[in-house]
């Protein structure tokens, strides 16, 4: 299942968001003809979706090659990264989990989006809701997340003040495919965060999701190499680790 951290430990100081992504922009950019044929992401979101902004940035830079964003679907109305998909122009779905009798329902309403999105892919970017093993299996290695730490190392929430309280020198985030459990899946990459004298978990947060805005679409490149090549989905299982 992929269950992405706590969105309190996702929080930038103002401005220091749009700077990064600004950043980012300009180390992305290429020149990038259209493609007839790209290979279709679906987002899943529940929050401000920094992450979602990070691979519509780069698919629009082309960084992403020969790819479009086709869906982003949210299960909570008032998110704001579906507000910004809307702005953007992108197909944005509002399935409010309240207003499904159960998750089964709110599955059935998702997938009928993904299936009529054509998706090849689908990237969890701070959806707040477990995939259950029917909806994984619907998808199987077609699901990625991104986790706030170096898997198989602090599965689950709060992996940042974990490894502060277990006094690690570093911390980092792991894109993975999504399998039944959480965050066991197969890893896709990983990139390593130094822990810094006196980090909070706040700070910590800050600096790893930055990092994280550049391994997604970079994850998201090579999974659909992948799939276009009829390869593994991903190379690497995780093995057991601290829970």
């Amino acid at each position: 299942m992929g269950l992405c951290g706590d969105p309190i430990k996702r929080c930038f100081a103002p401005g220091t968001a749009d700077r990064a992504r600004r950043r980012r922009l300009r180390a992305l950019k290429t020149d990038t003809p259209t493609v007839p044929n790209p290979r279709r992401i679906a987002i899943l979101l529940s929050g401000r979706g920094s992450n979602f902004e990070a691979i519509a940035d780069a698919v629009d830079a082309g960084s992403i090659p020969d790819a479009r964003i086709v869906a982003v679907v949210s299960d909570v109305a008032t998110a704001r990264g579906l507000a910004r998909a809307r702005e953007r122009g992108l197909p944005a779905h509002d399935l409010d989990r309240g207003r499904f009798a159960s998750r089964a329902e709110h599955e059935t309403a998702v997938t009928r989006v993904l299936e009529e999105a054509r998706a090849d892919l689908v990237c969890l970017a701070g959806y707040m809701r477990i995939l259950s093993p029917d909806f994984v299996a619907r998808w199987r290695g077609r699901i990625l997340n991104i986790h706030p730490s170096l898997l198989p190392k602090y599965r689950g929430t709060s992996p940042q003040r974990r490894a502060l309280e277990a006094g690690d020198s570093e911390s980092g985030c792991t894109v993975h495919v999504v399998d039944e459990g959480t965050d066991t899946g197969p890893i896709v990459l990983q990139r390593t965060v130094p822990i810094a004298a006196g980090d909070t978990e706040e700070t910590l947060s800050g600096r790893i999701l930055e990092v994280e805005h550049a391994l997604y679409p970079e994850a998201i490149t090579k999974v659909l190499a992948e799939l276009e090549r009829g390869l593994p989905k991903a190379q690497k299982r995780v093995q057991e680790g601290p829970a």
